[in-house]
């Protein structure tokens, strides 16, 4: 009996790792690869290990030798249309680590295209600081402090379990690969899922009994967000279909864990006169600690990125509530009701979201200009080769996590400050 349940939750894991259960929801989605067809039949993939080890040829992919067929992670190059219908297209951004720029695919369901492409944006950078400055800026901070604490944790631990576990991206052919900047990090499990799980739960049990909503729609609405960022993943050839099962799961675990935790934790981190110094320097031992799991990768800089990003904010919300800058409403008025929509408050919310992510992406640009180099030349690391200097922990450390934690402090205290200053709060 035992023996049996083993075998059968042996064949249904190895049945939801498989990549052709990944190829078939593509195809299903009308996403079909343009590989050669003697290319057609290769299942297996290079693994990650021999990857980050080709990735310190400073030639780059374009100066290698044409016989090398092998991208990386699972993708086989190199392939020649077969004249599949639909429209051609190619990954919208280069492989983050080693600058490929993926094969050519075809997509018959464009809606479906555009769509899974927003689900799959809502776990990159670009919607990480556009979402939770807008949350505190135009919202609730409370709420976004709080949700930071939750999405700094899930994270972090996502991304430490991948390096522990260490599998490889689902192998292509038979996956066709729509994206490739993470193609160059392991698999298990799928950061977007946690992420993608643990926001949109998180900000409907910080919401709940704060504010006056239908609560049926937030679940609808948290839900919807949830399903369509683990979709994407597997739509995007990033992730087997067990990848994204065990990030949702995952992710719910570290919510059942953290929420009990959260007032506690906010608490301490507002009132207790040290609590800027301990939060910088845990989360600075927790980023030397996930750059000791492995060789060097792209996750270990968006490790050090999320730590900075999230003691920046703790920092920032400890002075903006030491001096008193942006009160939060008193237990009395909750549950806070929706304010009344008006062409004059849409446009103040525009207004100060627009100004806030200029002055956030000048920050980030300004600290990139300045941080590698600095710290270049701190360690004795040339600064020529930009990417191969960070693939040192020496510059990649420091740099991400200096840069990111400006970011976080910027948008959570000298944005609102400059909002107070100039009538805009």
């Amino acid at each position: 009996m035992k023996d049996g349940f083993k075998a059968g939750l042996s064949q249904l894991l190895g049945y939801l790792h498989d990549p052709h259960l990944v190829a078939r929801f593509q195809h299903l989605c009308g996403v079909s690869g343009t590989f050669a067809r003697r290319e057609a039949e290769v299942n297996g993939g290079e693994g990650a290990d021999r990857v980050r080890q080709r990735a310190g040829d400073s030639s780059g992919p374009e100066k290698r030798k044409k016989g090398d067929r092998c991208n990386n992670n699972g993708v086989a190059n190199g392939g020649t249309a077969l004249g599949a219908a639909g429209e051609a297209k190619k990954p919208l951004r280069r492989n983050s680590l080693t600058g490929d720029i993926g094969h050519e695919f075809n997509i018959e369901n464009r809606l479906l295209y555009y769509l899974f492409t927003c689900g799959t944006e809502l776990g990159n950078e670009l919607f990480y600081i556009s979402f939770f400055p807008f949350l505190v800026w135009n919202v609730d901070a409370l709420v976004a402090r709080r949700l930071i604490v939750v999405w700094v944790w899930v994270m972090y631990l996502g991304q430490c379990t991948k390096d522990v576990i260490r599998w490889p991206r689902p192998a292509s052919p038979p996956v066709v690969k729509v994206e490739v900047f993470y193609n160059s990090e392991y698999s298990m499990p799928s950061t977007h899922a946690m992420s993608g799980t643990a926001v949109p739960l998180g900000l409907l049990l910080l919401t709940q009994d704060r504010w006056q909503y239908p609560f049926p729609l937030g679940v609808t609405l948290a839900f919807s967000w949830c399903i369509l960022v683990c979709l994407s993943r597997i739509y995007m050839g990033m992730h087997s279909v067990l990848d994204v099962i065990a990030g949702f799961l995952y992710s719910l675990v570290i919510l059942v864990f953290f929420s009990p935790t959260l007032d506690a934790i906010d608490t301490f981190n507002l009132t207790y006169r040290y609590a800027p110094i301990l939060i910088v320097s845990l989360h600075a031992a927790l980023g030397l600690f996930s750059f000791t799991l492995d060789t060097w990768s792209t996750s270990r800089g968006d490790t050090a990125q999320i730590l900075g990003t999230g003691a920046g904010i703790a920092v920032a919300c400890h002075l903006i509530y030491q001096l008193a800058l942006i009160p939060d409403p008193p237990a009395s008025m909750l549950p806070l009701p929706p304010p009344t929509l008006s062409f004059s408050l849409l446009g103040l919310c525009l207004l100060r979201f627009i100004l806030g992510v200029l002055i956030l992406l000048a920050t980030r640009a300004v600290m990139k200009a300045l941080t590698i180099p600095l710290v270049c030349w701190f360690f004795g690391i040339s600064s020529g080769d930009v990417r191969k200097a960070r693939q040192n922990m020496q510059v990649e450390l420091p740099y991400r996590y200096i840069v990111y934690w400006t970011v976080g402090f910027s948008a959570f205290f000298l944005v609102p400050t400059f909002f107070v200053y100039i009538g805009l709060s």
